[in-house]
């Protein structure tokens, strides 16, 4: 997976966006507090803006926090897989 510059998704600079040459996005979020309904929905915005521009590309989140189970199930509905590293 490289990184790739998030400003040409128009994603703010400070999130960290993986690809491969699949067209598959990881969005990388390494923090501590758990995510909420408020982060999935910022989450699927940023899912929105990249399928804009490559609208054939699947997204991952992938997260060293806790996600509330509402998010899961908000997130996974709406296409997104949830990967929980340790």
């Amino acid at each position: 997976m490289d990184k790739v510059d998030p400003k040409a998704y128009s994603l703010p600079p400070r999130t960290v966006l993986l690809k491969d040459n699949h067209n598959n996005f990881v969005l990388f979020i390494d923090r501590k507090s758990r995510i909420i309904m408020k982060d999935a929905s910022v989450i699927l915005e940023k899912a929105g803006k990249i399928k804009r521009i490559t609208p054939d590309a699947t997204i991952t989140l992938e997260t060293t926090a806790p996600v509330c189970s509402k998010s899961t199930k908000f997130l996974t509905d709406n296409g997104i897989d949830v990967i929980l590293k340790e």
